[in-house]
Order: structure tokens, then C-alpha cells, then sequence
């Protein structure tokens, strides 16, 4: 496993992708995954996110994923035999959240990142492709885990009756990893125990 010190202001530039992937590259001799996991939010909705708030969810969320992908695009091209970009994006690159707006807009930008690079990138043999979990116990949530109340309607609100543990997203992404899965790309896989198909019942 190679470990890249890095802060999230670098992880956003184009210079600080480029480190990266070359860190990886000199660790290794090559890179073959990418995948892009860096992720924060704000809890704000339209008529209160602060310029701040809204430029450092974006880079954070976005522009992170769009030049690790550029980066790590560049690098599969140079040394042949293609290569895999997985972005972790959420069930909210489709799914509205009222109040975590900058979120939704990153993660919608993911969306159409993947989707737009898995095609442009398809004769080079590069596969890019979104995961898009929904309520997972990370520290992202665990001010909903630390409310009895919010984690009881969360739940209820969920087919499976639970949220998601990490490792069951991290199953997923070897999956991907694998060569099972090696004729897809462009696409989400959402994973989300059925929350986006819920009903009130109306």
C-alpha cells in the first residue's frame, strides 16, 4: 500500500493530483486504480451557504475527482493497458437533500464527470465509474448516529432498516476493481438498501 501525505487544499490542484499519481508511480512502477474519496459537507441550504463554504465543498468534492481523474487518465494513457477511476459519490448526485445543497451540486458534478470521461476515455481502454452509497457509518453522519431520534427515522426510512457499514462499500469497490466488472463504465452504482425508492404510501 503506498500512503501520500497530502492536504485537501493540494488534493484540488492540478499540481497536487499530478504528486500523487507520480508518488504511486515511483512507489510501484505504474498505476492501474484510482480512486477518488475525498468528501465534506456543509448542512446549508441555497439562501444561507457562505462563498467559503460553497468553494471548499466544490474543490474538495469535485475538483478533487475531476483532476485525480485527469492525473491518473494521463498516467494509464502513457504507460499502456488502460485503467480504472472509481469516484465515491453519493446517492445525492441524483437524489435531493433540502439544507446540504453545495454537497448535492458537488456530487451532481460527479455525475456528469463520470459519465463524460467514461466516454471520452473508452478507446484507451479507461473505465471510470461512480459508487453512490447512501446513509454509510462514517464520521460524515455521525452527528445523525449520536441522535436516537434522527437515526430512528433514518432507518425507518431505509428497505433494509439499517444504514450501511463501510466494508459492504468497500466490497463493491473490489468488485469493480476485478476483472468481473470490466465492461463497465459511464455509469453509477448506487447502494443505498433502497432508500431512493421509498414511498410515503400515497
Amino acid at each position: 500500500m503506498v500512503t501520500v501525505s497530502v492536504t485537501t487544499s493540494a488534493a484540488s490542484t492540478a499540481a497536487g493530483s499530478s504528486a500523487m499519481t507520480q508518488t504511486a508511480v515511483d512507489t510501484y512502477g505504474r498505476l492501474d486504480v484510482l480512486i477518488n474519496n475525498a468528501g465534506i459537507e456543509t448542512r446549508t441550504g441555497l439562501l444561507d451557504t457562505t462563498e467559503a463554504d460553497f468553494d471548499k465543498v466544490i474543490a474538495i468534492n469535485m475538483k478533487s475527482a475531476f483532476f485525480g481523474a485527469q492525473a491518473a487518465a494521463q498516467q494509464f494513457i502513457s504507460q499502456g493497458g488502460g485503467g480504472l477511476i472509481l469516484n465515491i459519490s453519493s446517492v445525492h448526485e441524483d437524489w435531493p437533500m433540502p439544507g446540504n445543497i453545495a454537497y448535492c451540486v458537488s456530487k451532481g458534478g460527479i455525475r456528469m464527470l463520470t459519465r463524460t470521461a467514461g466516454v471520452e476515455l473508452g478507446a484507451h481502454d479507461i473505465r471510470i465509474v461512480n459508487i453512490a452509497p447512501g446513509a454509510v457509518a462514517t464520521p460524515i453522519n455521525a452527528s445523525t448516529e449520536a441522535d436516537p431520534a434522527k437515526m430512528t427515522a433514518l432507518d425507518a426510512a431505509i428497505p433494509l432498516g439499517r444504514i450501511a457499514q463501510p466494508g459492504e462499500i468497500a466490497d463493491v469497490v473490489v468488485f469493480l476493481a476485478s476483472g468481473k466488472a470490466g465492461y463497465m463504465t459511464a455509469t453509477t452504482v448506487f447502494i443505498d438498501g433502497g432508500i431512493m425508492q421509498g414511498s410515503v404510501g400515497l
